[in-house]
């Protein structure tokens, strides 16, 4: 069982940075990827940012050039969030996968409002 915990959501002024943390705890070993997906009211889950396990990072549209996805060697990922708009506000969900076990797993969300 792998335990996500986000921090770092808020609100921010157009224009502004925010980076988001996620740390990983539990059955960490046989994560394959991890990475950030966000829902806006209405709106269904859309990936935001992944990072697979030896693999090249990859981003949605929206957030190329703006978002940075990063991971350091405790299993913790974040996501510097640069220039922020008002239609970044959404819930960010940290995201793990492990593929061997079939199981994917989702932190509880933090919220990421961008208004002036």
């Amino acid at each position: 069982q792998v335990q996500l915990v986000e921090s770092g959501g808020g609100l921010v002024q157009p224009g502004g940075s925010l980076r988001l943390s996620c740390a990983a705890s539990g059955s960490i070993f046989g994560i394959d990827a991890m990475g950030w997906y966000r829902q806006a009211p209405g709106k269904a889950r859309e990936l935001v940012a992944d990072f697979p396990r030896g693999g090249r990072t990859n981003y949605a549209d929206s957030v190329k050039g703006r978002f940075t996805i990063s991971k350091d060697a405790k299993n913790t990922v974040y996501l510097q969030m640069n220039n922020l708009k008002p239609e970044d506000t959404a819930v960010y969900y940290c995201n793990a996968r492990d593929l061997l076990r079939r199981i994917n797993s989702w932190g509880q969300g933090t919220q990421v409002t961008v208004s002036s």
